[in-house]
């Protein structure tokens, strides 16, 4: 079988009635059939494109054997937080692009797969015995969670302390509940704190604490993964008036604060027509989550095309099912208001693709007077985001690098002894699944460093 099992999805006309989840999972039958098609390849390939390590033909062989406990407890060898990666990790450039059912069909869909494990399976986790040191984590995203999971395993006792009153980071905050529903961040969140895990809500390293007051308190070891949460824009006129929003604030408002709902008290100004800058995962997140609050018209303006997006390929294809206008090509530069600074429309200009640039894809260059007007009341700005200033400016000592984000060794090993740090706040804006492995990494790390410490 060269093709793989589809997934059913709900239709989009029903979809962007709500924030219902647009993937439907696979049934019991379905998940056997796609697991029919894994090779069991000896040397399994498709394991060293898994940035954490999944012992993937083996987790399969679980489902094929109707054997589901024995595949979520390989998983969680490697990965606490199954349910959510299933759905949001880009598995086609990673563990499925090295699939060998790929090279003369479609990969196996390892990703729906994992889901299906962790939708059908709740996974028990031992409490570990809490013997060793304190360890702060900082920041309850991807990367701080995959930290504090493995320390508190190897009987740490960990403190995860998080700016706002939610766990999960971007997990929360960033992605909306179409592609990742609240209740799976939840229930794997309580999961991992059945191991022990402390989480101080409402903490804001760098103003509520310092750095140094975690040491002062007695903790031997801290993980720094707050993430990339500040914004970039556009850098054009027009960015001041009311209207313009970072696609950050847009989402954290629709996503942790409910605006969408009338009896939360953030709501949104209403929107008729909407223009979302970008090309990303978070540009769709954007454009459809306006859709789905009822936004007549939703225009998304990219200044390359359509195959040099870094979006995934199913995002990109549910916006547009579900009626996400696409202007490909195209590039701000200014932003329109009226006499009271409301926006009235965007100005864009058209491009074409000359060279390559430093990041491999062919440089977009203007045409010459070929600018034009886009008619709108909200421009949603979604081109990135660099690490939050706030906890590195508080610590002099710890160093940094031009884009602002902390400096490691190949140890995750900060300017700071006994400070670690991963994932975005360290890459930049990156993936989930990739801010985990930090995370990962970083727990071995400390260990080896507290451990170390014992033996001098």
């Amino acid at each position: 079988m060269k093709n793989r099992t589809p997934m059913r999805e709900l239709d989009p006309r029903e979809r962007i009635k709500g924030f219902s989840e647009v993937a439907l999972g696979y049934s019991a039958e379905e998940a056997l059939l796609e697991a029919s098609r894994c090779l069991d390849c000896k040397r399994a390939p498709c394991v060293t494109g898994c940035p954490v390590g999944i012992n993937i033909p083996k987790f399969i062989k679980g489902i094929w054997e109707d054997r589901l406990k024995d595949a979520s407890d390989t998983i969680y060898e490697a990965n606490y937080l199954p349910g959510i990666c299933g759905r949001v990790c880009p598995q086609e450039t990673q563990c499925e692009a090295k699939c060998v059912r790929g090279i003369k069909g479609e990969p196996v869909a390892i990703g729906r797969l994992e889901r299906f494990v962790s939708d059908n399976w709740r996974q028990e986790i031992r409490k570990a015995p809490i013997d060793k040191e304190k360890v702060a984590v900082i920041g309850s995203g991807p990367a701080g969670l995959s930290c504090a999971a493995e320390l508190a395993q190897k009987g740490y006792a960990v403190h995860i302390f998080e700016a706002l009153h939610a766990a999960g980071g971007v997990l929360t905050y960033g992605i909306p509940e179409f592609r990742l529903p609240q209740g799976v961040v939840d229930s794997e969140i309580e999961t991992l704190t059945r191991l022990g895990i402390a989480i101080h809500y409402n903490t804001v390293i760098g103003r509520t604490k310092k750095l140094q007051d975690l040491f002062n308190e007695g903790f031997q070891a801290v993980f720094i993964g707050t993430g990339a949460g500040l914004p970039k824009f556009l850098g054009i006129p027009g960015e001041n008036l009311n209207g313009v929003l970072s696609a950050n604030e847009f989402l954290t408002r629709i996503n942790l604060m409910k605006a969408y709902l009338p009896e939360y008290d953030t709501p949104l100004r209403k929107m008729h027509r909407v223009v979302v800058v970008g090309g990303g995962n978070v540009a769709m997140d954007a454009a459809r989550s306006a859709l789905r609050l009822g936004v007549e018209e939703v225009t998304l303006v990219y200044r390359r095309g359509r195959e040099e997006m870094p979006a995934r390929r199913e995002e990109v294809e549910h916006a547009e099912e579900e009626g996400i206008r696409f202007m490909l090509l195209t590039n701000p530069v200014r932003i329109l208001g009226d006499s009271e600074r409301n926006v009235t429309g965007i100005e864009c200009v058209r491009m074409e693709l000359g060279e390559p640039d430093a990041s491999g894809r062919r440089r977009p260059v203007e045409k010459s007077g070929s600018n034009f007007e886009i008619t709108c009341d909200c421009v949603i700005i979604a081109i990135g985001n660099n690490p939050n200033p706030l906890l590195t400016s508080s610590m002099p000592d710890l160093k940094t690098n031009e884009k602002g984000c902390i400096a490691v060794d190949e140890n995750l090993q900060t300017s700071v002894l006994g400070v670690y740090a991963g994932g975005d706040i360290v890459t930049g804006a990156a993936t989930v699944i990739l801010a985990m492995g930090a995370g990962k990494k970083a727990a071995r790390e400390i260990d080896r460093y507290l451990r170390s410490r014992h033996a001098l």
